[in-house]
């Protein structure tokens, strides 16, 4: 680790960025070039004092996550992503997984959608950024690794995963998470970390087996969702995707109809945000989803796909 190095490198990334390339009022005041500290701090999701310390040379090695945060409040591409990973002495992460490098590109139209609830996966349905208002909506995305890091797999092997959906409704996303990954498989071909994942899933669920078996394919494009939410109840949403150019990275970002109930709801979630709902929303009990749907005014939320 090349602390020295480190420092002066995060120090020129940072005053390189504008405060329009990630959503920041220039302000009148800027007395420093590209961004604050405590503006990477805050898209990153770390303290103002460790941004500090480490751009001082000082402090303990970051962690890959950490660096992969710092990566994209940088905007960092894919050289100086990896640069960044050698200097803080770490190796560079593979493609997938929740440490992957999100593209600048899809950064970017996160950063325009700051009043819709917006989120950057990748195909395999794990969580690699998420705006405020997605937060607000389906939860903080789990800092999960290996296998658990993907929606899909939590969704065929812990129930509670599926508290973000009505429960007469679990049978029909099962189908389309399903017929997604095999449309990513054959993408991918023989790649280990979808070969593992498919493998494991067969092993833990037999229903995963079943569908997997019939060889339906369809890559989720865009869907109608009711998505269960601990405050608001049920939120009717239209959820749309924008797909990289590899396809292994999607922009998912979700609307409603003007005049409805559920962009009244989303208009409302915008005020009251995270505020007492910051939930992974893979642990919302299934208690709470069935109070939230025998409630007068159903409108509620969801997941990642």
């Amino acid at each position: 680790m090349d602390l020295r190095e480190l420092a002066a490198f995060l120090k020129t990334r940072r005053a390189r960025v504008r405060p329009a390339d990630v959503g920041q009022p220039a302000g009148p005041r800027r007395r420093v070039p590209g961004l604050r500290r405590e503006e990477v701090a805050q898209l990153a999701g770390l303290s103002a004092d460790y941004c500090t310390e480490l751009e001082r040379g000082r402090g303990a090695q970051p962690s890959a996550q950490t660096l992969a945060a710092l990566a994209r409040a940088l905007r960092l591409e894919g050289d100086e992503r990896d640069h960044l990973f050698h200097l803080a002495g770490r190796p560079v992460p593979a493609a997938h997984g929740p440490t992957a490098h999100v593209q600048p590109a899809m950064l970017a139209m996160l950063d325009r959608l700051a009043t819709t609830p917006a989120m950057i996966i990748t195909d395999l349905h794990e969580t690699l950024v998420q705006n405020d208002l997605a937060a607000a909506l389906i939860g903080r995305h789990p800092m999960r690794r290996g296998p658990e890091a993907s929606y899909v797999y939590r969704w065929f092997t812990d129930p509670a995963a599926r508290a973000l959906y009505p429960p007469d409704e679990h049978p029909h996303h099962s189908r389309v998470f399903v017929s997604d990954l095999r449309a990513v498989a054959a993408r991918r071909g023989r790649d280990a970390h979808v070969v593992r994942m498919v493998s494991a899933l067969r092993r833990r669920s037999a229903e995963f087996a079943a569908l997997w078996d019939a060889h339906d394919v369809a890559l989720r494009r865009a869907d109608h969702k009711r998505l269960v939410h601990p405050a608001l109840g049920i939120i009717e949403v239209d959820c749309h995707s924008l797909f990289s150019e590899d396809g292994r990275q999607r922009l998912l970002w979700f609307t409603a109809p003007p005049g409805s109930q559920g962009a009244a709801q989303l208009e409302l979630l915008s005020v009251i945000g995270t505020q007492d709902m910051n939930l992974d929303a893979s642990h919302v009990s299934l208690d709470a989803t069935e109070a939230s749907l025998s409630g007068p005014d159903v409108g509620a939320d969801a997941p990642t796909g």
